[in-house]
């Protein structure tokens, strides 16, 4: 699978832009905020339809304007697939699939699967359960369309319940009966959700030691641990039980939402006793195993959006990095960087296709090759 065209309208700092790729590498040269980093959010939008760094769609509109268009021309298995998006203001947005409109933006996610690598990465390690969480569903979610419907679903009664709690403990009130008809889907899809991603974490487990392994040098031992209220024997009482404790805190306090994550380095917590080095081997080594997961369990190798990351790792890791590109291990590789000699001089060994595109306050164009 491989992104062969890209067309956009008005957005983010992009007034009008296209671009032809070539179908292994496509770098990305210029300067901070001349919008290198927009064209791979720009590909991260027609995969998941929507931004990888900014969940209001609105704010993804140019300045002083009303509406964006992106068009893609992915090939796929032999066939082409033309994907649209279009948001206007005070409209639902729209993704389109060879011009036929979807229903659910969930019907899209899956078909076109990508990989970023980003400078946030970091949010992953250093902040809440909720960042791990997310991610991890995203990945299931990719690969499985019944689990992002579920996922939903578990989403849409969660806050019908917290509505109803918070409305309980503004009115001074209670009413089980009202109650109960949330508790049983929610202790049911939570049951659901949990074999979900404990049978995941189990696969995706050897991908990720493998990477890191190769990433580090095989210097220390890294892990996931995956911590649920559900694992417990006695779950749907301890569900019952915390009601006291919802309606004190106005939400639910039980559930696959409260679940984590846990990374450990030679069994302590990642975030506390990791150094730079060691939680940036990490995060590439999850991407990667992330990457290899789609591979395995999909048979297409994702888009690989790789962000600015020469500035963020030392040259034993970046070059790692390099001999899995040299050894062809991923599909089509977009990558930025602010240091265009510091790229061409990465990538002058490697025998493939490479595109080296120059961006300049939002216009894009093609530099001659060398």
């Amino acid at each position: 699978m491989h992104l062969k065209h890209l067309q956009l309208i008005q957005f983010k700092n992009y007034e009008k832009a296209q671009v032809a790729f070539s179908g292994e590498i496509n770098c990305f040269l210029g300067i901070n905020g001349s919008g290198k980093t927009n064209l791979l959010d720009a590909i991260h939008y027609l995969s998941l339809t929507k931004s990888a760094f900014n969940s209001v769609d609105m704010q993804n509109i140019q300045h002083d304007q009303s509406f964006f268009s992106m068009k893609g021309h992915f090939e796929k298995a032999g066939k082409t697939v033309e994907i649209q998006c279009i948001l206007e203001a005070k409209k639902k947005k729209q993704v389109l699939n060879n011009g036929k409109a979807y229903d659910k933006m969930s019907e899209h996610v899956g078909l076109l699967p990508v990989v970023m690598i980003a400078p946030d990465d970091t949010t992953l390690i250093k902040e809440g359960s909720e960042e791990r969480r997310k991610f991890f569903d995203s990945l299931l979610s990719q690969l499985d369309k019944n689990y992002l419907l579920q996922l939903m679903r578990y989403q849409h009664f969660l806050k019908q319940r917290n509505a109803l709690i918070k409305q309980f403990a503004e009115q001074d009130r209670m009413d089980k009966s009202l109650l109960e008809p949330y508790d049983l889907e929610l202790i049911g899809l939570s049951k659901w959700l949990f074999q979900e991603r404990e049978a995941f974490i189990d696969r995706f487990k050897p991908f990720l030691l493998h990477h890191y392994e190769e990433i580090s040098g095989n210097r220390e031992q890294v892990a996931i641990r995956y911590e649920s209220q559900v694992r417990q024997s006695d779950f749907e009482n301890h569900f019952h039980n915390c009601l006291k404790k919802d309606l004190l805190l106005k939400r639910t306090n039980a559930g696959i939402h409260k679940d984590d994550f846990v990374f450990t380095i030679d069994g302590y917590p990642l975030k506390k006793f990791g150094s730079q080095g060691q939680q940036k081997s990490f995060l590439i080594a999850l991407k990667l195993a992330q990457f290899q997961v789609f591979k395995e369990e999909t048979g297409t190798k994702p888009l690989l959006l790789l962000d600015d990351i020469f500035d963020k790792l030392d040259d034993f890791r970046i070059g790692k990095m390099m001999d899995l590109v040299a050894d062809h291990a991923f599909g089509q590789l977009f990558i930025t960087d602010a240091r265009p000699e510091r790229t061409k001089k990465i990538m002058q060994d490697i025998n493939a296709d490479i595109a080296y595109f120059h961006i300049e306050e939002g216009n894009v164009s093609r530099l001659k090759d060398e």
